[in-house]
């Protein structure tokens, strides 16, 4: 039986790979109530680490927490809960809980290929901030370690191209199957979306100029597939050795989405300066847990 992490250890490793979470603290209690104050839990999208006491008043904390990260912003929040006439807990006490939520730091990932170079690849990207998928038709070539890639989900797919769709708009994707025709349709899958930050296909020049002829037959947009980085990797890392290809193609990741995050970066540090100039419509702001909603709990 393997324990799962408490909520300590998993903060480390989810800001490791750079995954959403709440970090739910009781910070107030009165009466009986199943924790005492300082007890602390994580809330991710699809997992929980620790327990503030189970029950309803879990439940209705992983609730709101869930409704935290819908939002995609770091935010702080504070709730109170009567466990006995708002939760129907006999316990009777009351608990002030406070949400802390943290945003996906990092970029989600689609590796399709788990060939020699995608073997050669994933220790490099699972040290990286983001979320990987890896994507092959063959169980068989995933070595038994890919198990414990903590930042990684391995996917069995007979129509690998389907699992494009899985993927949040703007995710990286790197294609590099056994298969020509396999490489085509999950390329094409992901051009025909239009969304992506990243795609990188590997390929020799003649395959390169036949997928592009193909995609013109298809009536896909030059300007997306223009986006491609084909051949793929940085153009400065020469070499076939499945290394050599590894570490070009992760160099180039690396590139691309500290490229992006700059990019993003300038465009706010620009809309602050316009909302700046126009004081007249700014009614103040505030980050955080309002002072008037501490106030009312500690009071």
């Amino acid at each position: 039986m393997t324990l799962r992490p408490n909520w300590s250890a998993a903060i480390y490793q989810l800001n490791k790979t750079g995954k959403a979470y709440v970090l739910v603290t009781l910070i107030g209690i009165t009466g009986s109530t199943p924790r005492n104050s300082g007890t602390k839990m994580v809330v991710t999208n699809d997992e929980f680490f620790d327990t503030i006491g189970g029950g309803h008043l879990e439940f209705k904390a992983t609730q709101f927490a869930h409704e935290l990260l819908k939002n995609e912003q770091n935010a702080q929040h504070i709730e109170h809960f009567e466990l006995g006439s708002q939760l129907g807990q006999c316990c009777g006490g009351t608990a002030t809980v406070l949400f802390e939520c943290f945003a996906a730091t990092g970029v989600n990932i689609m590796l399709f290929g788990a060939g020699h170079v995608g073997q050669a690849l994933m220790p490099m990207l699972t040290a990286l901030p983001c979320q990987i998928s890896w994507v092959d038709s063959r169980v068989s070539q995933f070595p038994a370690h890919a198990k414990h890639f903590n930042n990684t989900r391995i996917i069995v797919s007979e129509s690998p191209e389907d699992e494009v769709a899985t993927m949040p708009v703007n995710s990286y994707f790197i294609v590099m199957t056994h298969n020509h025709q396999m490489d085509f349709d999950i390329s094409q899958a992901i051009l025909k979306r239009g969304d992506f930050a990243y795609l990188g296909l590997i390929a020799s020049d003649t395959k390169w100029r036949r997928f592009k002829q193909r995609y013109k037959h298809r009536d896909i947009d030059e300007a997306l597939v223009n986006q491609m980085h084909c051949p793929i990797g940085l153009p400065e890392v020469t070499g076939k050795l499945p290394m050599e290809v590894a570490i070009s193609v992760a160099g180039q990741i690396i590139s691309c989405y500290q490229a992006n995050a700059n990019a993003k970066k300038n465009k706010e540090t620009v809309a602050d300066r316009l909302a700046d100039k126009k004081p007249a419509k700014r009614k103040g702001s505030h980050q955080g847990v309002p002072l008037k909603t501490i106030k009312q709990f500690i009071s």
